[in-house]
C-alpha cells in the first residue's frame, strides 16, 4: 500500500519513535528512509493520481530486474466488464508443475503489472512455477466489488485453462483479494490448490490489536487503511461482506491450505493470526508467520534487508509446498 511519511528519515530525531527505534535494524531503517524520500512534503495532500505517480517511481527504484531465462508474455483475458490485462511469467527450463495467480498490493488504488514485475519474475524463477499477474481495475474509478470481480474472473479463467494446481497469492490489498476469491470458490471445480498471503488486509477490528499497537508504524498506518477502504467503497465500507473483508465470512469450511506472512511492525499484523485461527477452527490447514522487525511493504526490501531476504526464501518454500500438495507446517 502507501508509505507513512510521518516517520522522519533522520536517525537523531525523536520522530523515530519507540518501539521502532529498537524493533527495526539499520537495514530496515535504510529501506524506510529510501522509501520516504520519494514522497514530497505535500504527500498528505496528494490525490490518488498523484499517489500513483509517486508509488510507481518508488517501485521502479526498488525493481531488481527479471532473472535471466524467465520469459514474459502480456495478454488479456475475459473480464466481467472489460478485458483484464495479465502478465505471464515462465521459468527458463522445464514444464511448470503449478501456476501462481498473483494479485498486487497498493491499497486497491495503486500498482499494476509494472509495480510487482520483478517480484513475480523471481517467484517464477525460484519456484519453477508459472506466475500470472493480474492487472485488476483500481479504485476510486472502479468501486467495490470491481477489484474482487476481476480477481475472481481471472482465477476462474486461468484455473480452467491449466491442467495443474493454481495457487492464489498477493500482498496487502492483493492478499485481501486472494482470500476473498478462495472463499468465493469453495465447492467449485477447480478450486485453488492453496493460498499464500503476504501481509494481507483481511478486515480485522481496527479498534484493537495491532491496529492500535502499530497505528503509526512506518510504511503504513491505521489511518491509511481506513482511507483506502473509503476510496474503495466510495465512502461507506460495507459490513458483513467477505468480498470486501474476508474476515467477515461466517463459514470457513472448505478453504484451501493457507500460508500467511505478516510483518511485526504493521497495523495489519493481527489480520493473519485471526484469519488462520478461523480457518483451523473450521478444520482447515493454516500457518501464519510473523516476521520480526519488518514493516509493511518489505517485499521491496528482499535484496537489501537480510530479514526480508530470509522471509522471501520462506515464501518460496511455501509456494513449492502448496504446489506439490505438501503440508510441512
Amino acid at each position: 500500500m502507501g508509505v507513512n511519511t510521518n516517520i522522519s528519515n533522520r536517525k537523531d530525531t525523536p520522530l523515530r519513535p519507540a518501539p521502532y527505534d529498537t524493533l527495526l535494524d539499520e537495514e530496515t531503517w535504510a529501506f524506510i528512509d529510501k522509501s520516504i524520500s520519494f514522497y514530497p512534503e505535500t504527500a498528505t495532500s496528494l490525490d490518488h493520481q498523484g499517489q500513483r505517480q509517486v508509488y510507481d517511481a518508488l517501485c521502479r527504484a526498488f525493481d531488481a530486474g527479471r532473472p535471466s531465462g524467465v520469459s514474459v508474455r502480456d495478454y488479456s483475458i475475459p473480464g466481467p466488464v472489460t478485458p483484464i490485462p495479465v502478465r505471464e511469467y515462465r521459468p527458463g527450463s522445464g514444464v511448470p508443475a503449478a501456476t501462481v495467480l498473483y494479485l498486487h498490493g497498493g491499497g486497491f488504488i495503486l500498482g499494476g503489472l509494472e509495480s510487482h514485475d520483478s517480484i513475480c519474475a523471481e517467484i517464477s524463477d525460484r519456484t519453477g512455477f508459472e506466475v500470472v499477474a493480474v492487472d485488476y481495475r483500481l479504485a476510486p474509478e472502479h468501486l467495490h466489488p470491481a477489484q474482487f470481480d476481476d480477481a475472481l474472473a481471472a482465477f476462474r479463467f486461468i484455473a480452467n485453462g491449466r491442467d495443474r494446481p493454481v495457487i492464489l497469492s498477493g500482498d496487502s490489498a492483493g492478499g485481501n483479494l486472494a482470500a476473498a476469491v478462495s472463499w468465493a470458490t469453495r465447492g467449485e471445480k477447480p478450486v485453488p490448490a492453496g493460498q499464500l498471503l503476504i501481509y494481507p488486509a483481511l478486515g480485522a477490528d481496527t479498534s484493537k490489536g495491532s491496529f492500535v499497537d502499530h497505528a503509526n508504524a512506518p510504511m503504513l498506518t491505521t489511518a491509511d487503511m481506513l482511507y483506502y477502504d473509503e476510496l474503495r467503497s466510495g465512502g461507506s465500507s460495507p459490513t458483513g461482506d467477505p468480498r470486501f473483508t474476508p474476515l467477515a465470512a461466517t463459514d470457513f469450511t472448505g478453504m484451501p491450505p493457507t500460508v500467511i506472512f505478516t510483518a511485526e511492525c504493521d497495523p495489519l499484523a493481527s489480520d493473519g493470526p485471526d484469519y488462520c485461527r478461523r480457518m483451523m477452527d473450521a478444520g482447515g490447514r493454516a500457518a501464519c508467520f510473523e516476521e520480526k522487525g519488518l514493516v509493511h511493504g518489505y517485499l521491496r526490501a528482499r535484496h537489501s534487508v537480510t530479514r526480508a531476504r530470509d522471509s522471501f526464501a520462506r515464501m518460496i518454500a511455501g509456494f513449492k509446498a502448496l504446489g506439490a500438495g505438501e503440508w510441512p507446517y
